[in-house]
């Protein structure tokens, strides 16, 4: 007697059905539920090809017959292999449906990622670079084989899987444990050490150098992808993964890029703010912008003003983004002047404000600033930084709660 019968009624057949019976059944409800046939029975054949790989294998089945499903791995006793596979190696590659026969194919090795930095020059012109890279390669002396022809034997102990499975029974439950074989070192495969190739020792690949050119196109950003295809380790039965350039921007001592955008902040003296003048920022195409400032604009303090088509060009039309300029404003040093004549001249021509009246109060003390010493700038600088926070979330002075 069998603890479960749901794996039999899955493939239509009795708990003593024969292999041959097995192999009719799982033939016949494999085709007709096949997702290329109906997308809509693809859960319908995963049950199938699950009860048939439990099935089929005679230590599964047993395990099966005994303990029901409990008593298989947590795999569900699916030992790694999809259902298209198992329908693929089960007909002979599965070529009665095109769009499964491609998965019968090699395998597709990993993609190698590589990181490079570059400067903001670089984006803005564009520029090819050569990278150097180690790779596996197959061995040309033996093709790959790893030793000579017909000395590459399937290792027995594993029937060539590179792994071994061991049953460990814990009380009612018999657990799966799957163990890499260390006889042909997980490999699958045995060659002795006289027959093995003297160029790669047996590993039928060998380490080479490659040089690849890498375009970085005007207007490519932080971020971007370059792909090189197939350029990955090589491996036997293998098709070889990519290589993927991922692009990092350097820091800029000059500008800051957003987008196709630039930001610089440039210092003026308050004379140039107030009167005008002209400065001079060095682009990033060894270039130099003469940047005039109007006579009567009065720059202020943090400003920002923009140069439309001289930011960052765009990597598919390179039409250019804009400049955007923050100003800070460079005060004289302190007692620029002793000269009274001179303050007279100034307060002449800057637009006076309203005097300062004293409040309503019984006396007025007149007093002097003082420089900060070193613990009130510690001071100063502490409440600050947290004014700045308060601001940031909304609690600054400025914010008001609405009223119901």
């Amino acid at each position: 007697m069998v603890k479960d019968t749901k794996l039999y009624d899955t493939l239509e057949i009795s708990p003593d059905a024969s292999e041959n019976e097995l192999k009719k059944a799982y033939k016949k409800l494999a085709l007709k539920y096949h997702p290329d046939k109906n997308p809509d029975t693809a859960e319908k054949f995963k049950e199938i090809a699950h009860a048939f790989e439990v099935l089929s294998d005679p230590q599964k089945k047993e395990v099966y017959d005994r303990y029901g499903e409990e008593g298989l791995s947590g795999d569900g006793g699916m030992g790694g292999m999809s259902p298209e596979d198992l329908f693929a190696s089960f007909f002979g590659g599965g070529g009665m449906f095109g769009s499964r026969s491609r998965q019968s194919g090699p395998k597709k090795g990993k993609n190698l990622k590589h990181v490079l930095k570059v400067s903001l020059e670089d984006f803005y012109n564009g520029k090819s670079t050569k990278l150097s890279l180690n790779k596996n390669v197959i061995c040309k002396s033996c093709e790959g084989r790893g030793g000579k022809e017909g000395a590459v034997k399937k290792c027995n102990i594993c029937d060539g899987t590179g792994y071994r499975i061991q049953l460990r029974t814990l009380g009612p439950m018999v657990q799966q444990i799957q163990q890499a074989c260390n006889e042909c070192n997980a490999t699958g495969e045995i060659i002795k050490e006289k027959d093995r190739c003297k160029t790669c020792y047996g590993k039928k690949v060998i380490n080479e150098r490659k040089v690849l050119e890498v375009h970085i196109e005007k207007g490519m950003k932080n971020g971007q992808e370059i792909p090189f295809i197939g350029e990955a380790d090589q491996a036997p039965n293998t098709d070889p993964g990519d290589v993927i350039i991922a692009l990092e921007e350097k820091p800029h001592d000059r500008f800051v890029r957003k987008e196709d955008d630039l930001f610089y902040t440039s210092k003026i003296d308050l004379l140039t703010s107030l009167a005008g003048g002209s400065f001079f920022i060095e682009h990033l195409d060894n270039r130099a912008l003469e940047v005039r400032v109007d006579p009567f604009e009065s720059i202020k303090p943090n400003e920002i003003k923009a140069i439309p088509g001289q930011g960052m060009p765009s990597r598919r039309h390179h039409t250019y983004g804009t400049l955007y300029i923050k100003f800070d404003i460079e005060f004289p040093p302190r007692h620029w002047t002793t000269d009274p004549k001179k303050l007279e001249i100034l307060q002449s021509i800057l637009p006076s404000s309203p005097k300062s009246q004293p409040p309503h109060v019984e006396h007025v003390d007149s007093l002097a600033l003082t420089d900060l010493d070193a613990l009130q700038q510690k001071t100063a600088d502490n409440f600050m930084t947290n004014k700045q926070d308060d601001d940031e979330e909304g609690h600054g002075p400025n914010v008001q709660c609405a009223q119901q």
